[in-house]
């Protein structure tokens, strides 16, 4: 092998440490931003059937979000709006959605979807209140027969259309009648405290779809098996997303709700809406509104 002359090693050596002198640093790689933090409020029914867990992950990855759920009544969640402290609610009450904008709280409520109302109780039927069409003559069969029925008596979406019903059965219940428990409670627990008891109660029936192998002693006894059984049209339950208004609350993160809403609402996850629960119960928990 040739040795490289003296005066060409030296002039290699002098090279070396120009040619690395002159190279250009690789450039670090540019961090990712922080997310953004979404907060919000949202009904038990959303959380407890899995439908958040379910769609949340996609928004999160999209916008690079995380997102805070405080899942309570929709009467909570609407005052957490009323106050400023979320920045945009889901929820399933039309007549506290449509005051909560016109009082100024909110913007642009959208429809997202709907579900339906059933009543469920023992397997006994005590009130034999079993494939009644209507719900309020059902409350009114339970009224009469005093057999147990359990509210979950904390504002909520499902309380209002409870209390409506026992309206037009032209019956007002109260804590004074030992067969009606109001609880304060969400769905879920709710649900279970009604099997314990073997009880009756309104439900979503997603959440009851998706509770029911918890609830051995329960079975629906008004509304049907699915939704296009339901012949009382009244137990339809609509839910809606609005942004929290930034003119009345600063802090709130505007641009991020209106980005949920419109994401919610997209023909994307609409169609995502539409096919959860399928595979599992044979039927959706919730229907998209579009």
């Amino acid at each position: 092998m040739k040795r490289l002359p003296m005066k060409h090693l030296i002039s290699l050596m002098i090279a070396i440490p120009l040619l690395t002198a002159c190279a250009t640093p690789a450039p670090s790689p540019t961090p990712a931003p922080p997310p953004q933090k979404l907060r919000l409020a949202t009904t038990t029914s959303t959380a407890d059937s899995g439908l958040l867990d379910y769609l949340l992950p996609d928004f999160q990855n999209k916008f690079n979000a995380k997102v805070d759920t405080i899942a309570v009544g929709t009467g909570q969640a609407i005052e957490l709006g009323v106050k400023g402290d979320v920045d945009v609610v889901l929820v399933h009450a039309r007549a506290s959605e449509d005051k909560f904008v016109a009082d100024g709280n909110g913007i642009n409520r959208l429809d997202v979807m709907y579900n339906d109302f059933v009543l469920v109780g023992a397997k006994e039927d005590p009130a034999k209140v079993k494939d009644m069409t209507a719900a309020k003559d059902a409350f009114a069969a339970i009224s009469k027969s005093s057999a147990t029925f359990v509210s979950r008596g904390d504002n909520s979406g499902t309380h209002s259309k409870e209390k409506s019903v026992w309206a037009a059965a032209q019956i007002t219940p109260s804590k004074e009648m030992s067969w009606y428990l109001s609880i304060g409670q969400g769905m879920g627990e709710t649900l279970l405290f009604a099997n314990e008891k073997k009880a009756y109660t309104l439900t979503d029936r997603g959440t009851w779809l998706a509770q029911q192998s918890k609830l051995p002693n329960l079975i629906i006894v008004v509304g049907g098996a699915k939704i296009d059984e339901n012949k009382d049209k009244s137990l339809l339950n609509p839910y809606g997303v609005i942004p929290v208004n930034p003119a009345k609350h600063p802090g709130v993160n505007f641009d991020l709700a209106t980005k949920f809403a419109n994401w919610i609402t997209s023909a994307e996850t609409q169609k995502k809406i539409g096919e959860f629960g399928k595979d599992k119960f044979g039927q959706a928990l919730f229907y998209p509104s579009k």
